[in-house]
């Protein structure tokens, strides 16, 4: 008998040492047919290019936050 997973030696004949090797214990749980096809397959199209913001929305983005700060200066002196 060949001793797996580091089992002393000594306790080869006890029966508690008998340890199912990967495909024994993995295929328990398994179903008759495990190749099952994907619930969501990888890869597919190419993705739509991103969109970015104009520069006349940045530039009106930019003069609010300015409007916004110099009138708040304004209003509290």
């Amino acid at each position: 008998m060949a001793l797996h997973h580091h089992v002393d030696p000594r306790a080869s004949g006890d029966p508690r040492n008998i340890y199912r090797d990967d495909e024994q214990f993995y295929a328990s749980d398994r179903p008759e047919n495990p190749a099952m096809p994907e619930d969501r397959p990888r890869g597919g199209g190419a993705p739509d290019p991103l969109r970015h913001r104009g520069t006349w929305a940045t530039a009106a983005l930019v003069i609010g936050i300015i409007l916004l700060v110099l009138i708040g200066i304004a209003l509290f002196p």
